[in-house]
């Protein structure tokens, strides 16, 4: 019988030193992520604690995307204690555990380069009305045999079964791992593409969430590299292929009250909940940068390949943007808008906070929501589509960040630092690919002119 590592439900900076000393805990991991949602990290030793939690940890943040220019490059961490967990995938003798970061200049202010504050900030603006914002996240990932090309694992398709689905045991030993580390995962199972999965966390609240993801991307790819295998959450890397989403379920609760349900409204939901869907329709184009942030991203949205490429609602149309998922009787807590559009290799905290400052606008501005659209949206002609008013998300990264710059809704989201960075990179991200030559127009191009 196997020893189960313990969970972790600390609270304080006590509570923290006193795990780590009887748990014989050797390193600390300190983690955070830079403006694009790549995860950072450095580890202090248990001595170092105590100093930690009082006056935090300064490190060069001139060497971290997005975050300070070299002349302002002092920053601090500060862990914040209520995510101190057990690392799972690492060696049970030597126990190494993490705790997530909020940074903070010298002058103990919050940085304003940080995603997680940028979250709490929005966060903060709902709980002003009495609202808590939760979300369920399905990331989706391809196993490839290596990380030089795309080679697949097996050719199993939607909710396969051995043989056709190989990586049972993968998807096992990573809901143990996550498990392990207090996350709790509703269902796994083989998605539509070849070595293509899903595992679907319980929805948390959205700061916790956001944790969450960056958590579930690290150990995927642990758990996928001790069974000698790669795992990418990379939107698109098989060509004719579905590519990998991350469908964000989302609601608003008042307490213990679900905020969008209301047995007598339109739809069965609540006015805000309607104005909080039309803010997601309104201002989708405007937030699609970041909630698909890279080149590739948008090879995923594309017509044909159970994408999202149109700005719609429906209840049960899987071709609309956002769906409102139908819920047994007597659950009526369940309510919730799934948006379809986001991917899962965006910064899940930019990505949380958009959404709900979309939302949050469209309740606001007591936004009308539109019919929804039940009918296939991919079999309408262009005129149809005009005439229910739907209309496309942006098609390129480039097209992207031209709706983002323009948006005062993104900039006042996001604030002036991480909006400007963020574009900044992103601009010389799409200048860098349209520069390529790639072996399409080599092998279309090349013979013929």
């Amino acid at each position: 019988m196997t020893n189960t590592p313990p969970i972790f439900d600390c609270k304080t900076p006590d509570d923290v030193k006193k795990a780590v000393k009887e748990h014989n805990i050797n390193f600390i991991q300190f983690w955070f992520v830079d403006v694009m949602g790549t995860i950072k990290n450095f580890q202090v030793m248990p001595q170092e604690l105590e100093e930690a939690f009082e006056e935090g940890m300064g490190f060069d943040g001139s060497s971290i995307e997005g975050f300070s220019r070299i002349h302002e490059s002092d920053m601090v961490a500060f862990p914040d204690p209520t995510t101190f967990q057990l690392i799972s995938w690492r060696p049970t003798e030597y126990p190494v555990a993490r705790m997530f970061c909020d940074i903070k200049t010298p002058e103990g202010l919050p940085y304003e380069g940080d995603s997680r504050y940028v979250l709490k900030r929005i966060l903060n603006k709902a709980a002003e009305q009495g609202l808590s914002y939760y979300v369920g996240p399905e990331l989706e990932f391809f196993l490839f045999a290596n990380s030089q090309e795309p080679k697949t694992l097996d050719v199993g398709g939607y909710f396969d079964a051995p043989p056709l689905d190989l990586a049972n045991p993968i998807r096992r030993d990573i809901i143990l791992a996550l498990n392990n580390m207090g996350i709790e995962v509703e269902y796994s199972h083989h998605e539509v593409a070849p070595s293509q999965h899903e595992i679907d966390l319980r929805y948390q609240e959205a700061l916790k969430m956001a944790d969450i993801s960056v958590t579930y991307r690290v150990l995927v790819k642990e758990i996928a590299r001790k069974h000698g295998v790669y795992a990418t959450f990379m939107p698109k890397p098989l060509f004719g292929a579905n590519g990998s989403g991350m469908h964000v379920h989302q609601s608003l609760f008042r307490g213990n009250v679900n905020a969008f349900y209301d047995p007598e409204g339109e739809y069965g939901l609540s006015q805000m909940g309607r104005s909080y869907i039309a803010g997601l329709l309104k201002h989708a184009r405007e937030y699609t940068a970041v909630t698909n942030q890279w080149v590739n991203s948008y090879k995923r949205l594309v017509p044909g390949y159970e994408a999202p490429v149109y700005i719609a609602w429906a209840k049960r149309n899987r071709s609309a943007l956002a769906r409102v998922p139908m819920y047994k009787p007597g659950k009526e807590a369940a309510t919730r808008v799934e948006l379809r559009s986001p991917d899962p290799a965006c910064n899940p905290y930019l990505c949380f906070a958009v959404t709900l400052a979309a939302g949050l606008k469209g309740i606001e501005q007591n936004y009308e929501l539109p019919a929804p659209v039940e009918a296939d949206i991919y079999d309408m002609h262009h005129e149809e589509r005009m005439t229910h008013g739907i209309h496309n998300l942006p098609g390129s990264l480039y097209e992207a960040i031209e709706e983002m710059a323009s948006s005062t809704m993104l900039k006042e989201a996001l604030g002036d630092h991480i909006f400007d960075k963020f574009i900044e990179n992103k601009r010389i991200e799409w200048h860098n690919y349209r520069i390529q030559v790639t072996d399409y127009e080599l092998n279309k191009y090349l013979p013929l002119l």
